[in-house]
């Protein structure tokens, strides 16, 4: 019989998951991975999960959830260089003032990938891991030339380190050169210097949530007003993140003046074998790549590459960075997990194969005895924030963070923010008529009210930043952001400073 109903490829159930592992080390994590073929690493989820829904149904996986585990969201300044855990977030680099200083381009790569929502589960490893080529900080670390740190188990089940520069990671289109149980435990950032200038650029079809058209890193070292060395990691443009040599050849030995910069962007257009795909042309690639190399090193000339950093980004997070021990070291979803939802303790089971925003709307709620639906799913890929819920202190898109991962935590819906009266953003959004269909308002509730716990009084790019993770189909921006500035009056008895 012919089908009549096609199922949209969100509607599929994806591959399952038969039970989440939660070690509290990086060695208990290696040997849970060599104990399951079928077993795989987890910290933020916003790939992998994404990667499992889309994924035809076959046999079940694991997942080994590496979130809890000891010093895996650690920064330390080591002289020369920074090394960052595996664990460590977007979000952490970007308010963490130590990369804009010594690592500017990390930190303007770090701030480009999407949303402060998804920048507070995502992580700098996890986008290496990932290997597309167009991951925003590959191309950044590959121009600052940092080296990761591989750990495994010995054939005794010894733990095992190599160093791998990123420049050698890819060996294909989402390919690299990690071994089948290895994970990234870190990554050592050489500091840019007083001689060094260092930037990172982007081409995107939107101002947020983009996936770049091209992305660059650009690292130079200069002798007095001379190149003495050059290194260009492009994006987007080949199956990896590529360094161009042909681009450093046309600068090194020369003074960044107008007919320099011209031969090394024309070099570097000419280098390169673009691909295409939905986001653009070949053709347009290379021709667009002439401008962005140009404008960025004329940036570079002037001293100016830190001149777009917007002031104080809102991260939507606590960024205290601690390490949560995990409650169970292993959820099935015959597991009976606990959160404490707006406030009241909420157990149920159903945790192992659902994300957090299913569990909450199927399991939690009717386990509570009351309806949690205002959290919603939009788009079901961390684009739309419909989702968006604070966990832990951090605002996430539910719809991308395994609902284990959130056993012994906190959340906070929509639901959560009125007690006996209205949260403040909430009555801002019905007095600015910021409300059509309300699908997604929800989101902006939840992301607009943690942005005031985080800064009560934000200017408008912090609005705009804060927001950029939440889509509306309905209407402009303008009442939404409105209703923003409103709530922000009213919380601060209208001074500019929060009351208490």
């Amino acid at each position: 019989m012919m089908e009549l109903f096609a199922v949209h490829e969100v509607q599929r159930p994806g591959q399952p998951v038969s039970g989440v592992r939660r070690p509290g080390s990086v060695s208990e994590a290696l040997r849970a991975l060599a104990a399951d073929p079928n077993a795989r690493p987890v910290a933020g989820g916003t790939d992998l999960l994404l990667d499992l829904q889309r994924t035809d149904r076959t046999e079940p996986v694991s997942l080994v959830d590496l979130s809890g585990i000891e010093g895996f969201r650690s920064i330390i300044d080591d002289d020369d260089a920074v090394i960052i855990s595996g664990g460590v977030t977007h979000s952490q680099i970007v308010a963490d003032p130590l990369f804009r200083e010594v690592a500017l381009p990390l930190a303007q790569a770090c701030l480009e990938i999407g949303s402060p929502q998804l920048r507070n589960r995502a992580t700098v490893a996890g986008n290496l891991e990932t290997a597309s080529p167009a991951n925003d900080s590959i191309s950044a670390l590959m121009a600052l030339d940092a080296v990761v740190e591989l750990s495994g188990l010995d054939a005794d089940g010894a733990v095992v380190r190599r160093q791998v520069p990123v420049a050698d990671m890819f060996v294909g289109f989402r390919q690299t050169v990690l071994e089948p149980g290895e994970l990234i435990t870190s990554i050592r950032i050489p500091k840019l210097g007083a001689s060094n200038r260092g930037l990172w650029v982007k081409l995107g079809l939107r101002k947020a949530q983009a996936i770049s058209v091209v992305h660059g890193g650009i690292v130079l070292r200069m002798e007095g007003d001379t190149v003495a060395e050059a290194r260009l990691a492009l994006g987007s443009v080949a199956a990896t993140v590529v360094l161009i040599p042909q681009f450093a050849e046309a600068l090194v030995g020369h003074r960044l003046d107008e007919g320099t910069i011209a031969r090394a962007a024309e070099a570097a257009a000419e280098a390169i074998e673009p691909i295409t795909d939905g986001r653009a042309t070949a053709e347009y690639r290379r021709t667009a790549l002439v401008p962005v190399l140009t404008r960025s090193l004329r940036t570079l000339a002037a001293s100016e590459q830190a001149s777009m950093w917007p002031t104080d980004p809102p991260t939507l997070s606590s960024l205290i960075g601690a390490d949560r021990r995990p409650k169970r070291m292993l959820v099935t979803d015959s597991t009976e997990v606990s959160v404490e939802i707006n406030g009241s303790p909420v157990t149920a089971t159903g945790a192992a194969s659902r994300t957090l925003l299913d569990w909450i709307r199927d399991s939690a709620g009717p386990s509570a005895g009351q309806p949690l639906t205002g959290v919603k799913e939009g788009c079901a890929e961390g684009e739309c924030g419909a989702c968006t819920v604070v966990l832990d202190d951090d605002a996430v898109m539910s719809c991308l963070v395994s609902a284990a991962q959130a056993d012994g935590g906190t959340v906070t819906t929509v639901e959560g923010l009125a007690t006996d009266e209205l949260h403040p953003v909430q009555a801002a959004f019905i007095d600015d008529f910021a409300v059509q269909c309300g699908f997604c308002i929800p989101g902006f509730i939840v992301a607009g009210s943690r942005l005031l716990e985080q800064y009560p009084d934000p200017s408008d790019e912090q609005i705009e930043h804060a927001l950029s993770g939440n889509l509306c189909r309905c209407t402009g921006y303008y009442p939404i952001t409105q209703a923003i500035r409103s709530a922000a009056s009213t919380d601060t008895g209208g001074d500019g400073e929060a009351t208490q």
